[in-house]
């Protein structure tokens, strides 16, 4: 887009001054009166020109709006992990333009589930990147192959004529979706298969401790710890 921008006025308007008050005040009878009066003008204008540059001008001129940079994607220093992230921001925009696009609501609904949970898969992996190699067949084929699927739907739905080659491939597509959101939900699910395992553990860890200081199964009973015999006991 061109900007147009307008020569600053303030110089010419310093010359009619100038020869305003040589006129006022010095007679012009001499063509040399009108040389120096010249001079005193190109003087005057060169001088008012570089004040008025860069600094506005008078009477209102439009400046060059200022150029807006792209924001620029954060990195996370990795650069595998960018990659990732950038293909699955490319990944959640195409779902949300097919979801768009398509107008069976069965299959946009499918859509909506795989969107959130791929968001949530790129999430995840992000917190923890040491997980990146766990998606890498997702990323690289489940991932794109499934919007290639979308994508035909998209395009035989919107034709507008029913055919024995449409109608028998958007079926195959709408039946296979089922399929790839509980495929996706599980790819979900394996990522916190390290942290289960060490949740179940703990957990075990801990009820055998417990078990074993007195602190589970009959109520607790705090026996007196002084020498003198007394049947007072604490119980719990």
């Amino acid at each position: 887009m061109e900007t147009s921008v307008r020569k600053p006025v303030a110089p010419f308007y310093a010359v009619a001054v100038v020869w305003l008050v040589c006129g006022l005040l010095l007679p012009l009878y001499a063509p040399l009166h009108y040389v120096l009066v010249a001079a005193t003008s190109v003087g005057v204008f060169a001088l008012t020109s570089v004040l008025c540059k860069n600094a506005g001008t008078i009477g209102g001129t439009e400046q060059a709006a200022p150029k807006t940079e792209k924001p620029k994607e954060d990195s996370t220093g990795n650069p595998e992990l960018d990659k990732m992230l950038k293909d699955g921001r490319l990944a959640i925009a195409e779902m949300k333009r097919l979801d768009d696009n398509i107008a069976d609501p069965g299959i946009s609904a499918d859509i909506v589930r795989l969107e959130q949970v791929c968001q949530k898969i790129f999430d995840e992996v992000k917190r923890d990147p040491k997980k990146l190699p766990q998606i890498r067949r997702f990323m690289d084929y489940y991932l794109p192959t499934t919007l290639k699927l979308l994508n035909s739907y998209d395009r035989m739905s919107g034709t507008g004529v029913s055919g024995e080659n449409i109608d028998s491939t958007l079926a195959k597509v709408e039946g296979m979706m089922r399929t790839v959101v509980a495929a996706f939900e599980k790819q979900l699910d394996s990522l916190y298969g390290a942290e289960a395992l060490d949740i179940s553990t703990d957990i075990t860890v801990l009820e055998t401790m417990m078990a074993r200081e007195g602190l589970t199964g009959e109520r607790m009973k705090a026996e007196p710890t002084g020498k003198d015999d007394t049947d007072i006991k604490l119980e719990l």
